[in-house]
């Protein structure tokens, strides 16, 4: 039985298709996006609601609270055990949602990079802070200047670039240049990429980004700074949350925080972009808007 899996950047349609799909296929979802393992985090990581939960079963979603640390590690078993239970009842499992290095781990099966808990937890200590990030940046423009390339702008990125360097003396971008070029797929599966026009997609950001503000979402991000987000080893990474802290603070307006937010989620799905567009030779571009009984025909024919 296939896996089915609906990927794309934020704001691209990807719960709504999945949705329809699931309802087709006999379907379950389980989410791909690493913001929805979180509770707490519900508009801003645009989780489904209570009633689509209640009419699709979904897996993945408010499992971990924000101080605990979640690794793709932990989300390839997860996820695992989930397809595992969705095709005992004879259901097809759907992957869905944006977080693309999960979903790569998931598909191909996790590079083949070492690691060093007290080693980590050692660097964490040092370099997971704004000052700890630039003398990360500079040690790294030194020892490892491949992987500073790569992620100069991403300090838990960089940190596990030092943690695999001073294991191994290699660079991340070496030891994966073999696993990336010859990938194997860990499940049958059929994949679609949902594909805007670049300017659709801004006007799509923009549109999600207000409903998303009125919906509420200052006032859950106000209660889950209280419970120390910004400080958490890995939920402190949820799109938006920062810039509401500084609206927060009176640091800035709100039109400048609207701005902030839909220029910063423009970015992001920007990179999600290029790394469907490269990192998964699985899955076929799907033009939007689709015609959704196309879709359909074209999965069938492949599941069934």
């Amino acid at each position: 039985m296939k896996l089915i899996v609906i990927t794309g950047p934020t704001a691209s349609g990807k719960s709504d298709i999945s949705m329809e799909i699931a309802r087709r296929f006999s379907g379950e979802i389980i989410s791909a996006d690493s913001m929805q393992l979180y509770k707490g985090l519900d508009i801003g990581a645009a989780k489904p609601s209570e009633q689509e939960r209640k009419s699709i079963p979904h897996h993945l979603i408010d499992l971990f609270e924000i101080s605990e640390r979640l690794d793709v590690f932990s989300y390839v078993e997860l996820a695992d055990r989930a397809i595992c239970e969705i095709r005992k009842r004879g259901h097809v499992p759907v992957i869905t949602g944006g977080t693309g290095m999960y979903i790569r781990a998931l598909l191909y099966g996790l590079d083949p990079l070492p690691s060093n808990p007290e080693l980590r937890t050692k660097l964490d200590a040092e370099f997971d802070s704004e000052s700890g990030f630039e003398r990360l940046k500079e040690l790294m423009a030194v020892k490892d200047p491949k992987d500073f390339q790569r992620w100069n702008q991403h300090r838990r990125k960089l940190i596990r670039a030092l943690e695999v360097f001073e294991i191994t003396g290699k660079s991340i971008t070496e030891l994966q240049k073999t696993w990336k070029e010859n990938p194997t797929l860990r499940y049958d599966v059929v994949a679609r990429t949902l594909t805007w026009n670049r300017e659709t997609l801004k006007q799509r950001i923009e549109i999600r980004t207000d409903k998303m503000l009125q919906s509420g979402w200052i006032k859950e991000a106000e209660e889950m700074i209280k419970q120390g987000l910004l400080n958490s080893p890995t939920a402190h990474q949820a799109l938006g949350y920062k810039i509401i802290a500084e609206y927060l603070g009176g640091g800035i307006d709100h039109e400048t925080m609207r701005a902030r937010i839909i220029t910063s989620t423009w970015q992001y799905a920007r990179r999600q972009i290029t790394w469907f567009k490269n990192q998964h030779p699985e899955s076929k571009p799907l033009n939007m808007p689709a015609n959704l009984e196309n879709l359909v025909g074209e999965i069938r024919a492949t599941v069934t």
